[in-house]
């Protein structure tokens, strides 16, 4: 963080005390147009920020915070193609593959467009053509009707995430996805599979992801147990740049389907690694879904601060972080579809922004990214609610609820939807002692029996939420989530000051396990640095030998 940004902070936690001494709904009351100014639209999606401990004093503060830190010319280089990921010289331009505008978009003075539309409508074709059964397993074979993608990180999330967010439009081939270099994923997936009628999409950009080609090349021996060598290069597809590889896996060049440098994996689901979400709803959907995203690139790009959602949603969140130091911040879609929504903007934010060092390569001068989790609600309400409610750390909450179903079943909506704004209530208005000991007497408790257990029922109340109210799951609406979140963690990351767009952080794990694979096939540990693995591995050891003689 700059330095003038880290002096703001500074005023910022001083008026953090004075902004605390007064309950959130003081702040209600005392402004009765407190929602109609913490709040604001696109379209029919509503972004509430009102249960939060801030004002207009707070919130002036923090657009000149983002002053500081230089977003509105850091916004300005995402846009204009700049390498902006300086450790790997590259440039961001994901928002380039849902362009719908017909506009050019450029990387270092290239329009990327022409390439992207040509992508683009490949996949159109051949998404088609395994719908319609034109592509095959065989030339007298019957259509696919399962389709394996075999991917990691964003070669996965991203597609498991979203079509199981659009399940209700998903009337090609059944999906199936397998991550974990774990055998039971994989064993798991083919189990009940029929070779003849299934398709397998490998998603790696280099073709050499060791996770990703440890399961292909399993997966390919399955194919080939059951239907012979020459039925490789038609039940698989390849998502990489690698044609060389692909080219020796079996897979020829028309089945290959690439991307570019400038698509980071976490925000890779809008290119052709969304293959197999456009085979399960068709293109047209699929269009809708790049258009939700597109709308959002326009309303950052252009939108005032003030109504600007993902800037808000970051200054929200810098504040939290930052000023009152909140270590984590948890998502809660009221939306069983959206169950895997939390865990996909895990990845986006905390691979993202769990950096420690500024671009500058000085140690980041403030604390960054907050740990991300969540799960659907009503059911994370009979887990976690617990703390979130009376734990003694405070835990910022995203809850995002659509006001109709894309299911019949009205009456469960209703009560989906009255807990959500309940708890959003709840953790704001909280219950006092006074209260709790009100109601207990008027319930008959004897006296003894409220001086005992009414401290157990307090809730402390003012405990921060924001709500995303919107009107139905659509492919469109997805689309906007997920851009919203997308340009969320980047104007995060230009406050801080850092690179949101490298994961160094996940390779010396990578480097180690390659190291050590040696030692755990075979029996010895001898150069193990550390004597913890060693015995580790010693005990590993033993259990498989007993395993083996058993």
């Amino acid at each position: 963080m700059r330095p003038a940004a880290l002096e703001i902070c500074e005023n910022l936690k001083r008026y953090r005390k004075e902004l605390h001494r007064r309950p959130m709904v003081q702040l209600f009351k005392n402004d009765a147009n407190r929602f109609r100014k913490f709040s604001c639209n696109l379209g029919d999606l509503l972004f509430d920020y009102s249960k939060n401990y801030i004002d207009d004093h707070a919130l002036a503060m923090l657009f000149e915070l983002a002053r500081a830190a230089g977003l509105e010319q850091k916004r300005d280089r995402l846009f204009a193609g700049e390498r902006i990921n300086e450790t790997e010289n590259r440039a961001v331009m994901h928002m380039a593959l849902r362009n719908v505008s017909g506009n050019p978009m450029r990387v270092e003075g290239n329009d990327v467009m022409p390439e992207v539309r040509a992508v683009l409508a490949r996949m159109k074709e051949f998404s088609q053509a395994v719908r319609d059964g034109s592509v095959a397993g065989s030339e007298e074979g019957a259509a696919f009707t399962d389709v394996v993608n075999i991917g990691i990180g964003g070669s996965d999330l991203g597609p498991v995430m979203v079509s199981m967010a659009l399940r209700p439009w998903c009337n090609g081939p059944r999906l199936h996805f397998v991550s974990n270099i774990d055998g039971d994923d994989l064993t798991d997936t083919l189990a009940g599979l029929d070779p003849e009628t299934t398709l397998f999409i490998v998603a790696s950009k280099s073709f050499t992801t060791m996770e990703t080609m440890v399961n292909a090349t399993s997966a390919r021996d399955w194919l080939v147990a059951h239907l012979g060598e020459a039925a490789v290069a038609r039940h698989f597809v390849a998502l990489s740049t690698n044609i060389d590889e692909t080219g020796r896996f079996g897979i020829p060049e028309e089945n290959t389907f690439g991307f570019w440098d400038w698509v980071g994996g976490r925000y890779s689901v809008w290119s052709a690694i969304g293959l197999s979400v456009m085979i399960a709803i068709g293109a047209e959907k699929f269009e809708e879904f790049l258009e939700g995203g597109h709308e959002v690139d326009r309303h950052f790009a252009t939108a005032s601060w003030d109504e600007n959602i993902p800037v808000l949603m970051a200054l929200i969140g810098i504040w939290h972080r930052n000023i009152c130091d909140y270590p984590t911040h948890a998502i809660l879609p009221y939306a069983q579809h959206l169950r895997r929504f939390p865990a996909y903007l895990q990845q986006l934010d905390m691979e993202s922004n769990g950096k420690r060092v500024s671009l500058d390569g000085t140690p980041a001068a403030c604390k960054t990214g907050p740990v991300v989790w969540g799960e659907p609600g009503t059911n994370g309400q009979h887990a976690f609610y617990q703390l979130l409610h009376q734990g003694s750390d405070i835990v910022p909450v995203d809850f995002l609820l659509a006001a109709n179903p894309c299911h019949p079943l009205e009456r469960h909506h209703e009560i989906l939807s009255a807990n959500c704004f309940a708890q959003s209530e709840a953790l704001m208005v909280g219950k006092s002692l006074d209260q709790v000991k009100a109601q207990m007497l008027a319930e008959g408790t004897p006296e003894e029996e409220i001086e005992r257990l009414a401290p157990h029922k307090v809730f402390p109340g003012n405990r921060p939420s924001n709500m995303i109210l919107f009107d139905r799951l659509t492919p469109r609406t997805l689309g906007k989530l997920i851009a919203l979140y997308e340009h969320k963690v980047f104007v995060q990351g230009a406050i801080w000051d850092i690179n949101s767009f490298d994961q160094w952080g996940v390779e010396l794990g990578k480097k180690l396990a390659v190291d050590l694979l040696p030692k755990v096939r075979g029996n010895e540990v001898a150069g193990i640095m550390d004597g913890s693995t060693a015995g580790q591995l010693a005990h590993f050891h033993r259990l498989r030998k007993d395993n083996t003689s058993s």
